[in-house]
């Protein structure tokens, strides 16, 4: 009776102890993708060096999106057909891509914007001051270019920047233990001068850049929409880090990692196989008790 007893206790404080650490859902589980245009995507695959296209198949969507900012294992692009319109068609344009799934036991839903995002309460026009004034440029989105008497944000729209900000790549979607935030890489590129504008347009434009970053790279994100724990908005970074990968074909997308922070919920605590076990484990000494004799 005595080994049993001891045996039970043991049992307890080595369950008590687990439960005292118990695991969580850092990651986004059953990814997929939605939203009004549902195959209007491209995953890319990574090894050391490249991202390379890959099926779009559930299997590869799980494998890329596992990576962090210090070992990105890939992407997937929303909205990839967006570069294919001209501003024209962009602006009659409607539809979105999503990228959605579960992190911390809630549902996540990140997606592409539309032209109707970026006139929303002027958004474009402020995410472009605020992307050139995180760069060390002193104009904003309205500064009228000399000579081609144009502002900055008429080109960048003509241009087709709009849509061209408007494909996120998603390298991972993970949610830190204690305090819930959930952290969004984006893959892009570490520099992203000439991605849109001319580089005469960027030349003009470095003229009008502070002393401290001047000659330095450009650096913004795209941007995606998200809609999280009845919060909805916009995510974007103006500040990357190498990620270690250039896109096979062009060999220059890709190299840079964006990422973005929401306020998250702390996830449920999820027990472990072994408390579980454990429990049985009690319930069996239990039952196996030896009942008391009985006297003739």
């Amino acid at each position: 009776m005595t080994k049993k007893f001891l045996a039970a206790a043991s049992l307890a404080f080595s369950i008590s102890a687990l439960v005292g650490a118990p695991a969580f859902a850092g990651t986004l589980t059953n990814p997929s993708i939605g939203g009004t245009a549902p195959s209007d995507y491209l995953t890319y695959d990574a090894n050391n060096v490249n991202t390379f296209v890959v099926p779009n198949t559930p299997a590869n969507l799980q494998k890329v999106l596992g990576g962090d900012a210090t070992s990105p294992t890939g992407n997937v692009e929303v909205f990839a057909n967006s570069e294919a319109l001209t501003p024209a068609q962009f602006a009659a344009y409607n539809q979105e891509t999503t990228l959605q799934g579960t992190i911390g036991g809630l549902p996540i839903t990140l997606s592409s914007l539309t032209f109707a995002d970026w006139n929303t309460n002027n958004f474009g026009k402020t995410w472009l001051s605020a992307a050139l004034a995180a760069n060390g440029y002193t104009q904003n989105a309205d500064f009228v270019v000399p000579i081609i008497n144009k502002s900055l944000y008429t080109l960048f729209v003509e241009a087709g920047g709009l849509q061209r900000f408007s494909d996120p790549n998603f390298s991972y979607v993970n949610q830190d233990d204690q305090t819930g935030d959930i952290t969004i890489g984006l893959a892009g590129h570490l520099d992203a001068r000439d991605v849109v504008l001319s580089p005469t347009i960027w030349a003009i434009a470095e003229s009008f850049r502070t002393a401290d970053k001047k000659g330095q790279a450009v650096q913004i994100s795209e941007v995606f929409k998200y809609n999280y724990n009845g919060q909805i908005g916009y995510g974007y970074s103006f500040s990357a880090t190498p990620s270690g990968l250039f896109e096979l074909g062009d060999q220059k997308s890709h190299n840079g990692n964006y990422e973005i922070v929401l306020k998250g919920v702390p996830p449920q605590s999820v027990p472990e196989p072994s408390i579980v076990l454990g429990l049985m484990g009690l319930g069996g000494l239990a039952l196996t008790r030896r009942k008391p004799s009985q006297s003739a």
